[in-house]
C-alpha cells in the first residue's frame, strides 16, 4: 500500500537501490548520490527537524534551486507529517516575505547566500519563524546549517531507530502535504492546500500512463516550486527513475548531452528556443543545406500524418523517412541526447505548430492540462491518444465538464483541500462540488479537451466580438523575430498587441538592411522594423477572423521583468499590471492618426 508521500519514500529506498540514484553538478562535473545515501540524508533531516519542534500540520518554507537537498528537504518535512511552503528562488524579498507571512511558517531553509540575503532582507518582520536554516557549509550567524542537522538527525536515530516509522505510520492520505502558492497572474497569489492523496493520486495515474521506470534517466529543470515539476520529482521517485539535476536554465541545452536523458518536463518556452535555434541555423545555412532540410521535414510530416491518422506508412515514404533521419533529424536529436522516449510540456499552451515539428522529426511532445490547485494534472496527450492542438483527454479518475458559459470544471481526488486561509474563495471555486478552473474551453467529439483561454482574460470589443488572446499570442510562438507578445484591445475599437522582439534576429536584420542604431530603443522606433514585424504578424495570423487581427503594436525596447511583477515566476504574464504599466503607449494605438503601427520605449512604457 502507497497512498502518503512517506510511504512512497519507504517504498522507493526500499524496492530501488541504486549506487547512481541521482545526479548533481560539483565543480564542473556530475556526480551520484545513491539510494542509500539519500535514505539517510532524508531520515536524518527529518529526525533533526522532529527535534526541532516541527510538528505535524506546521509549515517549512523552502527558498532553494533544484538539487537533492531540495528533494532531502521537502521530503524530511512531509514525513513528520508537517507541510513544505516551496517558494520560487527568483521572486523579490518582499514578495518571499508576503508568502512566509501568510502562510505561518514556523522554519524557513535557505540554499545559499542569494536567497538568505533576501530573508535577511526582511527578517524582523518574520516574527513567526522560529529556526532560520542554510544549505551553505560555512557557519552564518543566526542560521543552523543543514550538515550540522544532518549529524544531529544521525545520533537520533542512534538512540531511537524506530522514531522515523513512528513519525510516517502517523500520516494519513488525506494529510495535508503542502502548501503552493499560485503564480498570482489575476492578482496576489493564494495558497492552496494540497494533500498527500492529492499528490499521489496523480502520481500512480501519470507513472502508469507513461510506463516511467526504474530504467529510465530523467533531467529535471523546472523549479520544484513549480507544482507540475513537483509531482513529476514524486513520480520518478515512485517509479525509481535515475534523477539528474540540470545546473540552471541556461545550462540545460549542455545538461541534455551530458545525461542522455529519456525524459524531460518543460514548458513550452524551452520547446520554442530549440525550434528557433533550428529554423535559426537552416536559415543561415547554404542553399543546399536549406533544400535538404525542407525536404526532410516534409517528409517527417507525411509520416505523422499516416501515423496520427492509424493508416500504415507507405513503404517508400518509410525508405525517405529513414534517408531524411539520417541526414537531418538524428543530428537534431543529438542535441537532446539522442535518448529521448519523450518530453511533457505544460504550464502554458505549446503552439500546435511546434509540437507537429517535433513529432515530425522523432521527438514527441505530450501536452498536459492541470493547475496548482489540481496538483496539478486533468488531461494530458498520451501514447495511443496524441491529438495536437489539444491538452489530452481527461486521466482516470477525472472529470470533466464545460460549464453553460464554458468555463472548465473538473472533479477527482487530485482537487486541492482549499485555499490557506480563504474561506470565501475556497467555497466559490469548489461550489457545487466542481473545481472551477477559471479557463475556457471545450472537449471535441473524441473527448480531447481544447484550451481556449482564460476567462478573465478574454477580451470584448467595442464591436461585442469575443476574442481570446492566448490563442493569438500561441500563434505568434514561433516567429523567430519574436520573444514576447501581449494582446491588447478589451472594450476597444481593434485588436492591438505590445511586442518583445528577439534582439538577436531583430539586429541582425537591421544590419542587413543597412539600418543605424546606437541602442535598442533606436531600433524599436525604426519604422522599416516595425512595419517588418506588423508583416510577420499578419503572416502568422492569416487564418484569423478580421475582428481577431492586430492592427497595430507597440515595439518594447526591454522584456518583461519578475522584478517589476510584470510576469510571474513561470513566466505567464500579469495582464492587468502590465496593461496599467503601459496604459500610456496603448492609449497612443488608440488615438485617431493615419500610421498603422507606432514603436515604444521602456521610457515611454513606464510613465
Amino acid at each position: 500500500m502507497c497512498e502518503t508521500l512517506a510511504q512512497m519514500f519507504l517504498k522507493t529506498v526500499s524496492s530501488y537501490p541504486k549506487n547512481d540514484f541521482m545526479f548533481f553538478k560539483q565543480d564542473g562535473a556530475y556526480r551520484s548520490l545513491s539510494t542509500s545515501e539519500f535514505e539517510k540524508k532524508v531520515i536524518h533531516l527529518a529526525l533533526a527537524l522532529n527535534q526541532l519542534g516541527l510538528a505535524k500540520g506546521e509549515k517549512l518554507i523552502l527558498l532553494a534551486e533544484n538539487r537533492p537537498e531540495w528533494v532531502i528537504t521537502d521530503l524530511a518535512t512531509i514525513c513528520n507529517g508537517a507541510l513544505t511552503v516551496p517558494v520560487y528562488t527568483s521572486l523579490t524579498a518582499s514578495q518571499i516575505a508576503h508568502i512566509i507571512g501568510d502562510s505561518d511558517a514556523s522554519l524557513a531553509v535557505v540554499s545559499n547566500e542569494e536567497q538568505r540575503l533576501k530573508i535577511q532582507a526582511v527578517r524582523d518582520g518574520l516574527k513567526n519563524i522560529r529556526h532560520f536554516i542554510t544549505m551553505e557549509d560555512k557557519p552564518i550567524d543566526g542560521y543552523l546549517t543543514l550538515a550540522n542537522l544532518l549529524a544531529a538527525g544521525e545520533r537520533i536515530e542512534a538512540e531511537q531507530p524506530l522514531r522515523f516509522k513512528e513519525l510516517v505510520n502517523q500520516i494519513s492520505p488525506g494529510d495535508e502535504a503542502s502548501l503552493v502558492y499560485t503564480s498570482g497572474t489575476s492578482g496576489v497569489p493564494k495558497g492552496v492546500i494540497l494533500t498527500h492523496w492529492n499528490f499521489m493520486s496523480n502520481v500512480k495515474t501519470c507513472v502508469s500512463i507513461f510506463n516511467i521506470s526504474e530504467r529510465d534517466t530523467v533531467l529535471s529543470f523546472l523549479p520544484l516550486s513549480h507544482v507540475l515539476e513537483r509531482m513529476v520529482m514524486f513520480a520518478y521517485l515512485y517509479a525509481g527513475a535515475t534523477i539528474a539535476f540540470a545546473e540552471s536554465l541556461e545550462t540545460v541545452a549542455q545538461n541534455l548531452i551530458e545525461i542522455k536523458p529519456q525524459i524531460m518536463v518543460s514548458v513550452p518556452r524551452v520547446f520554442e528556443k530549440i525550434y528557433a535555434g533550428v529554423i535559426d541555423t537552416i536559415l543561415s545555412s547554404s542553399r543546399l543545406t536549406r533544400k535538404i532540410f525542407f525536404w526532410a521535414q516534409k517528409t517527417g510530416k507525411k509520416c505523422a500524418s499516416c501515423e496520427l491518422a492509424g493508416k500504415p506508412v507507405p513503404a517508400g515514404l518509410k525508405l525517405k523517412r529513414q534517408l531524411a533521419h539520417r541526414l537531418v533529424f538524428s543530428k537534431i536529436i543529438e542535441k537532446t541526447g539522442g535518448g529521448v522516449r519523450f518530453f511533457i510540456s505544460g504550464g502554458a499552451p505549446l503552439a500546435k505548430d511546434i509540437a507537429e515539428f517535433f513529432y515530425s522529426i522523432g521527438l514527441t511532445i505530450y501536452e498536459g492540462y492541470g493547475l496548482t490547485e489540481t496538483a496539478p494534472v486533468l488531461t494530458v496527450n498520451q501514447p495511443g491518444a496524441l491529438k495536437f492542438g489539444t491538452v489530452g483527454k481527461p486521466i482516470p479518475g477525472v472529470e470533466i465538464k464545460i460549464a453553460a458559459d464554458g468555463e472548465i470544471l473538473a472533479r477527482g481526488p487530485n482537487v486541492m483541500k482549499g485555499y490557506h486561509k480563504r474561506k470565501k474563495e475556497t467555497e466559490e471555486a469548489l461550489a457545487s462540488g466542481w473545481f472551477h478552473t477559471g479557463d475556457i474551453g471545450h472537449l471535441d467529439q473524441n473527448g480531447f479537451l481544447v484550451i481556449t483561454d482564460r476567462k478573465k482574460d478574454l477580451i470584448i470589443t467595442s464591436g461585442g466580438k469575443n476574442v481570446a488572446p492566448q490563442a493569438i499570442e500561441n500563434l505568434l510562438a514561433t516567429c523567430p523575430y519574436i520573444s514576447t507578445v501581449v494582446v491588447i484591445g478589451d472594450r476597444r475599437r481593434f485588436i492591438s498587441a505590445l511586442v518583445v522582439p528577439d534582439f538577436g534576429q531583430v539586429e541582425g536584420l537591421a544590419k542587413s538592411r543597412g539600418i543605424q542604431f546606437t541602442s535598442r530603443q533606436e531600433l524599436v522606433n525604426n519604422q522599416e522594423i516595425v512595419s517588418f514585424i506588423l508583416a510577420e504578424i499578419d503572416r502568422a495570423t492569416a487564418g484569423l477572423a478580421s475582428y481577431e487581427k492586430i492592427k497595430k503594436i507597440v515595439l518594447l525596447d526591454h522584456d518583461f521583468e519578475i522584478d517589476k511583477e510584470e510576469i510571474t515566476p513561470t513566466l505567464k504574464v500579469r495582464r492587468a499590471t502590465v496593461e496599467n504599466r503601459y496604459r500610456e503607449l496603448i492609449e497612443n494605438l488608440y488615438r485617431e492618426e493615419p500610421s498603422s503601427s507606432l514603436a515604444g520605449s521602456s521610457a515611454g512604457g513606464s510613465k
